[in-house]
């Protein structure tokens, strides 16, 4: 089943590729502008390849999904605009942007979209071992816990389910470089979900405020965490994380400072950033990053 969707540009598909390019659990081509990526409708997991067939102004996506008898065209255009941010006004973002200190950053990322992870359960799993990590180890950890008890269907390499996770010994994690706490943290949060005491496709509901203040009640979740889910897992738009050291850098950089920002300063410069925060920390790790 394949067929090809139009959206309104600016939209700059390249760009966000090259972003995504760090995490070795995806398949893409930055220079054939593809990706191929795990989703879930429904419970059914579904493997879809996305190829950017218009242009930076005119954007236009090929989408393909070869295992196709349980899920619709419709179901998966909808997934796919929710994870790519396809209804987001770009343009419109960028003229509120120019009115602010970070217009040089809009300009020059100018149709730059917010992509979200495609499982909702993997981006929380994600999140979890990511903290206090830097960035190139954070991802081979998380492609060794995916590898080691997710699956692989049609190309894509899907999470395990937090059945399964639930299940798991600290040791069968800390095999695979895991910190003790880390593994249990890991572990706990899946068999809540498991159990049903916590449910995250209820938090898809709930305001950013009772998002975070649910998970943070999770041991082994903090701010971070939460506010990270909530921008990755959700795709909630107003979040400007200020414990992240990508942004205290960015922001440092992109200010001239001698040292990392206070969070209070933090603080104040975004006020001026929302309702927009989301993307406003996306050009940020933008300017370090890629």
């Amino acid at each position: 089943m394949e067929w090809t969707h139009v959206i309104t540009g600016p939209y700059n598909f390249n760009q966000a590729l090259k972003r995504l390019k760090i995490d070795p659990l995806l398949t893409l081509n930055v220079v054939e502008e593809t990706l191929t990526l795990p989703i879930w409708i429904e419970d059914n997991p579904v493997t879809v390849t996305v190829k950017q067939v218009g242009t930076f102004e005119e954007p236009m996506f090929h989408i393909q999904v070869t295992d196709h008898e349980k899920v619709t065209k419709e179901a998966i255009t909808e997934k796919l605009t929710h994870l790519f941010h396809w209804d987001t006004p770009l343009a419109a973002i960028a003229d509120f942007f120019e009115k602010t200190e970070l217009a040089h950053l809009f300009q020059q990322y100018r149709g730059t979209p917010f992509v979200c992870d495609s499982q909702l359960y993997g981006s929380l799993m994600k999140t979890i071992i990511h903290q206090q990590l830097n960035m190139a180890f954070a991802y081979t950890l998380t492609e060794r816990f995916v590898k080691s008890f997710g699956f692989q269907h049609e190309g894509a390499w899907f999470y395990p389910s937090p059945e399964k996770v639930a299940n798991l010994e600290p040791a069968q994690l800390r095999e695979l470089q895991f910190s003790q706490r880390k593994a249990e943290y890991v572990i706990d949060t899946s068999r809540m979900i498991a159990e049903g005491d916590l449910n995250l496709n209820e938090l898809v509901q709930l305001p950013n405020e009772q998002v975070i203040e649910t998970l943070v009640k999770i041991r082994g979740i903090g701010p971070w965490t939460a506010e990270n889910f909530l921008m990755f897992g959700l795709g909630r738009m107003d979040l400007f994380p200020i414990q992240d050291i990508g942004i205290q850098n960015a922001m440092k950089k992109f200010y001239d400072w001698e040292a990392k920002p206070l969070h209070a300063v933090m603080l104040e410069k975004s006020k001026e950033w929302k309702p927009y925060r989301t993307y406003a920390s996306l050009y940020l790790w933008e300017s370090i990053e890629t």
